[in-house]
């Protein structure tokens, strides 16, 4: 191992008022690091962000020391306290083992660099697989339910097309037609030709 490398051992709580909460992770993290004798480490810190935040700086300013190549191993307290999803979790440690970095979880007592921890993390990535091939299979089935019973797919009209017929059943050019009913002349086309109004009708300038 790179003597250059340290350990990074990250903490978050979502409010301000959960001091004591960021503290007891942090005596958790350390008194692991005691008993482990890793003596060279940083710690990185969240507080007051929710865990759904995609952008946390104490996390991010660890993912780029870690892409850096200054980092050997993260330590969490748990996975809800790093990972703001499964997916999150799992692409983080897709990265942290493409770059040689361990990564161990306290309250879940899991360490990628021993053979259990592998075996979890390859269970982890086929059932989050599995989710994403079942959100796919929903959807087609959905789209397959909602043609069978006649339903139209896609972006609701936003265009008033009564208004648009009306006007142009009184031979106002696209133009005028337009502007009256405050949208595109090529929204006033679609409507048009996605109707069955007489088109033969000439325009009036």
């Amino acid at each position: 191992m790179d003597s250059n490398r340290f350990t990074a051992l990250y903490a978050r709580v979502s409010t301000l008022a959960q001091g004591s909460g960021l503290e007891s992770q942090l005596n958790a993290l350390e008194t692991h690091c005691k008993r482990n004798s890793v003596e060279s480490y940083r710690i990185y810190t969240d507080e007051g962000i929710s865990g759904a935040k995609s952008s946390r700086p104490g996390l991010d300013k660890l993912m780029d020391d870690v892409r850096q190549g200054h980092i050997s191993q993260v330590v969490v307290f748990s996975f809800s306290r790093f990972a703001r999803s499964t997916k999150h979790l799992l692409l983080a440690l897709e990265e942290f083992n493409s770059l040689g970095v361990r990564f161990v979880s306290i309250s879940e007592s899991l360490d990628t660099s021993t053979p259990i921890g592998k075996t979890v993390f390859s269970i982890l990535a086929a059932i989050s697989e599995l989710e994403r091939e079942l959100i796919r299979e929903r959807v087609r089935n959905g789209l397959v339910n909602a043609r069978r019973k006649g339903k139209r797919l896609g972006r609701a009209k936003t265009r008033n097309s009564d208004l648009i017929q009306e006007l142009r059943a009184k031979g106002l050019s696209y133009r005028r037609i337009a502007k009256l009913c405050r949208c595109s002349i090529s929204t006033v086309h679609k409507e048009l030709n996605s109707s069955p109004f007489d088109k033969s009708k000439p325009k009036v300038k």
